[in-house]
């Protein structure tokens, strides 16, 4: 046997991402049940009770837990194990390969988020290896279906086996702890808080007609206008908690003259102008202070010589911690005015100020890690199986951790072709989590 397949895989996170990407589970369908078994394995093996659930035999959950000394609450670690289509994608090295190259682990859900599935395991298969006294219960949760709504997933653990998850007040998971490069400095963004769903369709309607007799002002035309102003107009500027944490903990990360530009961002006055200022660099702040819609679906005439007498939009709308969908109706409303219908397709609800209370411990734990980052609250602007866990009281904190290369684009990595992560930062993130499960209070 080699030396690298003698090793426990705990000890060796790398080998396990390999072993999770190898498994194709791209959401639809999911299939994930292969996946979960792998886990449930590695974790039986070990010698942790386990629990398998699922709607339906190819799309299951797993639940672990590992005994504290009860002197804290039991806290949460879950992952999703899905991942989203590679179709009509280019790849250097085949998606669900799992191969090492050039010092990188390639493969669909290398970032997104089998490495986080990985760390959060290998952590948990560490600490009972090597018997730690953990403060209270450790709850392992893989699950299914992230990437397509929790339906099969997170969803349908909340709303069927709460019970699973009695007395957990935190949690770690998705979106959070790798590092990033701002005006010089290394931050590491925990997330605290995300936006909420909420789809919303316009319907436009007017006279029908021949389309070889145009007819000006009708459907078509109503939809033009509302399309140019959701074009040329934000929805009102709101300063949420969560987002003020945000941004006054960037600000004194950076420093100096940037660090004040940012938290010009807090003042409703100045924030357009700081907007225009930073240009790309402001993108990602600019949902935090708004909800916002974005046009993505349209259904008009089926045919080409008939001019439509009804028209809908459908817009992904989401929604600031906080708010609700009347809230985003009426901002609506006030900018097209009367002329389409808007219904509320959906809504997920998300919690509506974070609990920092574990904050300052996952920042000093990455801080023992990596002394020259800086650890910053995150909003984020999407959204994750979080929104469910929040249902029944339970905070998440985005808390995978990586430290990656500066010229190393997380963001625009994930989900895109070559999706891809540095071998050395999962050993930075198991460590991390190691540490942090043990100074859970």
């Amino acid at each position: 046997m080699s030396d690298s397949l003698a090793t426990p895989i705990y000890q060796t996170p790398a080998r396990l991402l390999q072993e999770l990407i190898r498994f194709d589970t791209t959401n639809p369908p999911g299939n994930e049940a292969a996946c979960i078994q792998y886990i449930n394995g590695l974790l039986t093996s070990a010698g942790l009770e386990t629990i398998i659930l699922g709607k339906t035999p190819q799309r299951t959950n797993l639940v672990a837990r590992l005994k504290g000394e009860g002197r804290a609450a039991p806290l949460l670690l879950y992952g999703h194990v899905d991942v989203v289509t590679t179709e009509n994608q280019t790849w250097q090295h085949p998606p669900f390969a799992g191969e090492i190259a050039d010092g990188y682990i390639w493969g669909r859900g290398a970032l997104d988020m089998k490495s986080g599935v990985a760390m959060l395991l290998a952590a948990v298969l560490k600490a009972k290896a090597e018997g730690v006294r953990l403060p209270g219960d450790v709850i392992f949760c893989a699950v299914s279906d992230e990437e397509d709504g929790g339906e099969f997933g997170a969803r349908f653990l909340v709303q069927e086996h709460a019970g699973l998850f009695q007395d957990v007040r935190h949690a770690f998971g998705e979106f959070g702890g790798f590092n990033l490069r701002m005006a010089g400095k290394r931050l590491y963004p925990v997330m605290v808080a995300e936006k909420q769903i909420c789809p919303i369709k316009l319907t436009f309607r007017g006279r029908a007609g021949h389309g070889s007799s145009p007819l000006n002002g009708q459907a078509m035309a109503k939809l033009a206008r509302a399309l140019t102003l959701l074009d040329q107009h934000r929805l009102p500027y709101h300063l949420t908690p969560a987002a003020w944490q945000m941004i006054a903990g960037i600000s004194v990360a950076v420093g100096g003259l940037p660090g004040a530009i940012l938290r010009q961002l807090a003042n409703p006055w100045l924030a357009s102008s700081v907007f225009k200022l930073l240009g790309e660099q402001a993108e990602p702040f600019l949902p935090l202070l708004h909800n916002t819609v974005s046009p993505t679906r349209l259904q008009a005439s089926s045919k080409n010589n008939v001019i439509p007498a009804e028209v809908s939009l459908g817009l992904d709308g989401r929604l600031l911690p906080g708010f609700s969908p009347e809230d985003l109706l009426g901002e609506l409303r006030a900018l097209l005015g009367p002329d389409c219908e808007m219904e509320v397709l959906g809504y997920d609800p998300g919690p509506r100020e974070p609990d920092m209370s574990l904050f300052n411990m996952l920042g000093e734990t990455l801080k023992s890690l990596d002394p020259g980052g800086s650890p910053v609250p995150l909003v984020l602007s999407g959204v994750t199986d979080a929104r469910f866990f929040s249902l029944i009281g339970i905070q998440t904190y985005g808390f995978t951790p990586l430290k990656l290369p500066d010229d190393f684009n997380f963001i625009r990595t994930i989900h895109a072709a070559d999706e891809r992560l540095p071998v050395e930062a999962l050993d930075f993130g198991v460590e991390a989590i190691y540490r942090a499960i043990q100074a859970n209070r």
